[in-house]
């Protein structure tokens, strides 16, 4: 059931409530598709008579309950499969409402219990993520292969192989021991950036943020941060998490249009979640076990530090992103690391380093080098870039804010 397919009201639940939905069915019935095609059910059924009976007070309960009611359904239905029928028919006597399983081992939450068990080491890197995101909140495949920068395609086939290396090899529904937990931890909090990312720059859509999948994000990496303290990329994220989102108030103005960093009110900024985010990247600068999420939060920490945009310590920033590229280099950090060179370098520098890379399906790379000629006086050259961006923007406000900025070249622009 596709994100576009459903009325505004569903739609909202179904952001909020899928996860947590399917993390609850999976724990009663251990079957993970059945789980999913259950909700899925539950939501085209709301999506059919919420409309005319109006939201429920309880909207995660009525789908629980109806996907629950659904599940033993099928299972009724199906003789060959007495035993889980037999069980469905114990936990749910059809005229009694759903329990919530006992829970066992260090993951206490739903859903975090169901990343965890995505996460199997059975299955590959990128269709345990791809997976978890689909699962945890309801993402479209098409908004998973944003997340990856890989087609829609792709990610259809991992998410099905992964779907189907569960059910052939059995692997259960299952809370990890202490001893699992952190060989099952770099693609979980992969699944939780993620998230976060595609609710502070959403992928598609006319608004620049998902406030849902943000908060989910950051609600998941405190109770990774609870659950492994002593575990510094886990704290590394959550803060980097916090100090990102303590921006959110500035991102945008008045009218909902994009406002960049250097340009945003600072007086906005969230100074409780800045001072939360900076004492955990002091927390783990004591630890001294570095990591790219622990190093992003300190280049983000280095920008709260500064009042105003001109008093960012840039050289500060490329030695993080040396550090970054030392560690966990990547096409996507070089770009990061080609933009704070441009500010302590000049713009001729930061377009040597970007024309470097090879990243033409991605918007952000365009709108850099668009940026960077235009601060060159390339005017031509920097309209064709930022037609390339525009071109590839799915999102309604960056699309906007690029239009803007090409518009702003004048004539010189083409």
């Amino acid at each position: 059931m596709g994100g576009h397919d459903r009325a505004p009201d569903v739609d909202a639940v179904f952001r909020a409530e899928y996860g947590r939905a399917v993390a609850v069915l999976t724990g009663v019935f251990g079957d993970l598709d059945l789980a999913e095609d259950a909700v899925q059910e539950a939501f085209a059924t709301a999506a059919e008579r919420w409309p005319d009976t109006g939201v429920p007070p309880s909207p995660a309960g009525w789908i629980i309950t109806t996907a629950r009611n659904k599940a033993v359904d099928r299972l009724r239905r199906e003789a060959a499969r007495d035993t889980k029928h037999a069980q469905a028919h114990l936990l749910y006597p059809a005229d009694h409402p759903p329990v919530e399983p006992a829970e066992e081992g260090p993951v206490r939450d739903d859903r975090l219990r169901l990343i965890f068990t995505c996460c199997h080491p059975a299955l590959a890197r990128a269709s345990q993520v791809a997976l978890t995101l689909r699962l945890l909140g309801g993402l479209t495949t098409a908004e998973v292969a944003r997340a990856f920068l890989v087609s829609e395609a792709t990610t259809a086939q991992r998410i099905t192989r992964a779907k189907a290396k569960i059910r052939d090899a059995r692997i259960p529904y299952r809370v990890p021991s202490d001893a699992d937990l952190p060989d099952r931890l770099p693609p979980v909090l992969a699944v939780v950036y993620l998230v976060f990312n595609e609710g502070y720059a959403a992928g598609s859509g006319d608004r620049l943020t998902r406030d849902d999948l943000c908060a989910e994000a950051v609600r998941l990496g405190r109770l990774l941060a609870e659950l492994m303290p002593d575990e510094p990329e886990v704290l590394g994220l959550l803060a980097l998490m916090l100090l990102i989102q303590a921006r959110r108030p500035s991102r945008t103005d008045a009218d909902g249009a994009l406002v960049l960093l250097a340009d945003q009110d600072r007086t906005l900024w969230d100074r409780a979640l800045i001072a939360e985010g900076q004492e955990l990247v002091r927390r783990c600068l004591r630890r001294d076990r570095p990591g790219p999420y622990q190093i992003q939060a300190a280049v983000n920490a280095v920008h709260s530090d500064a009042a105003t945009a001109g008093e960012t310590d840039w050289r500060q920033i490329v030695a993080l992103y040396d550090q970054h590229m030392r560690v966990a280099g990547s096409p996507v950090v070089a770009l990061h690391r080609a933009v704070a060179v441009a500010e302590v370098d000049g713009p001729a520098a930061g377009l040597a380093l970007v024309d470097g890379l090879d990243l033409d399906g991605y918007h952000l790379w365009h709108a850099v080098r668009a940026d960077l000629l235009r601060r060159l006086g390339r005017t031509g050259e920097a309209a064709a870039a930022y037609d390339a961006a525009i071109a590839r923007a799915e999102n309604a406000t960056e699309r906007a804010f690029l239009e803007r900025r090409r518009a702003a070249l004048g004539a010189d622009g083409g």
